[in-house]
């Protein structure tokens, strides 16, 4: 079969469509993404066939706006950021991107179209044409009602989406089906929920076992595939004499994060005689760090896991999973959009410690790393996620679920 996938020009979002597109052509399918081809390049292994969506809006390329928009975006939190990542993202991405998936479509005949959830002009298009699709769930924060608690907020996001869906529906209508829309309720239809498949990149253990799914959501663990050539890394210098531990914020969230780093800093100076921290942030915002901190500006992430105790990091869905499906305890520090659920389902779980991102001192930070390392509740905790992602079968269970739509 043919398998198209539409995704955002962002890592996290790729990353899972790697793992299942490479599984999927191991089997003799074929596949192609849709997307801003510039961005997507330098995200996809290099013989991926991309055909081209979004790089162009009123004029102007998307792509290079892109800086622009994470300049702005960088320093909102709550309701703020959430704001901005639907009317200054979201919303016209879809509108962008919709011509370019329309033609991908056409030109590429799938059978199955496979739509992230920030992608939202693949089920627009898709619904248009008459194409199956199914949902890639690349973070789990949209399975859990997050405005379950602020129905204002959620009736607004559910505004933003029946704008697009009016906008690109082919009649101009919802269709009526029930779904999880931003308000948490049942209501017309949402372009973020497949009716036929929801592939989710998480077990119950992390998201929580609390609400039951319909059967079409297939919870299949993280998938990881291929990713570009890690970059150089002082192995030598890992210290097999201490604790080992990664502090990542991302790649989108290190210009952010001074005051925390300065934490991490000193965090690291009360520990420096048990703990050697690998810090993955920009040089100019750390300045010349202690010896036993060792400074990269990037690391390779999943090449380095094996060789840790424990993770310190902002909550994204890809670098928490990553850690957990190697057994290691989090310390996550939340800044926004889906982070903070996803920070919550950590702790619920047992697997780790929350601390405040904007006001974490390093007494504080010293705790919570003391905490995962030398209590063994969260390394138990995170090994038992370890053990659900492993039985749930990550990229082949996802081929295998999209094999079967068909």
């Amino acid at each position: 079969m043919r398998v198209l996938f539409t995704v955002p020009p962002l890592a996290g979002h790729v990353n899972p469509t790697v793992a299942v597109g490479s599984e999927l052509a191991a089997r003799g399918h074929e596949i192609a993404w849709t997307g801003p081809a510039s961005a997507l390049a330098g995200l996809l292994p290099a013989r991926a066939r991309i055909l081209p969506a979004g790089e162009e809006a009123g004029g102007r390329e998307i792509g290079g706006t892109y800086a622009e928009l994470h300049e702005r975006w960088r320093d909102l939190r709550g309701v703020g950021a959430l704001r901005f990542l639907w009317e200054e993202a979201l919303v016209p991405l879809a509108r962008a991107m919709v011509p370019g998936v329309t033609r991908a479509v056409h030109s590429f005949e799938p059978d199955v179209l496979v739509a992230d959830q920030q992608a939202l002009a693949g089920p627009l298009v898709a619904r248009r044409l008459g194409v199956p699709w199914a949902t890639s769930a690349s973070t789990s924060a949209e399975l859990t009602r997050p405005f379950a608690d602020f129905p204002k907020v959620g009736e607004w996001v559910a505004g933003q989406i029946a704008g697009l869906v009016a906008e690109f529906g082919p009649d101009g209508k919802g269709s009526g089906e029930g779904s999880r829309d931003g308000s948490g309720e049942g209501g017309g239809w949402d372009p973020r929920f497949s009716e036929r498949l929801v592939l989710v990149f998480s077990t119950p253990e992390l998201v929580g076992q609390a609400e039951e799914f319909p059967s079409h959501f297939a919870f299949v663990g993280p998938a990881f595939g291929a990713r570009p050539a890690p970059p150089d890394f002082p192995w030598q210098r890992l210290d097999p004499a201490r604790k080992r531990v990664l502090v990542s914020l991302g790649t989108l969230n290190q210009e952010a994060g001074g005051r925390f780093y300065r934490s991490v800093l000193g965090a690291a100076e009360r520990l420096a005689g048990e703990v050697q921290l690998i810090l993955a942030a920009p040089a100019a915002l750390i300045g010349d760090p202690p010896g036993h901190v060792l400074l990269q500006e990037r690391v390779p992430q999943l090449e380095l896991l094996p060789h840790l105790d424990a993770v310190v990091c902002h909550g994204g869905h890809n670098t928490v999973c990553e850690s957990l499906a190697h057994g290691l305890p989090l310390v996550v520090a939340p800044i926004r959009d889906d982070q903070p659920i996803v920070a919550r389902q950590v702790v619920e779980a047992g697997a780790g410690v929350r601390v405040r991102f904007g006001r974490t001192r390093a007494e504080e930070l010293r705790d919570a790393l003391t905490a995962v390392l030398d209590d063994p509740g969260p390394r138990r905790a995170a090994r038992r996620i370890q053990a659900s992602f492993a039985a749930a079968g990550g990229a082949a269970a996802a081929a295998d679920r999209l094999e079967k739509l068909l």
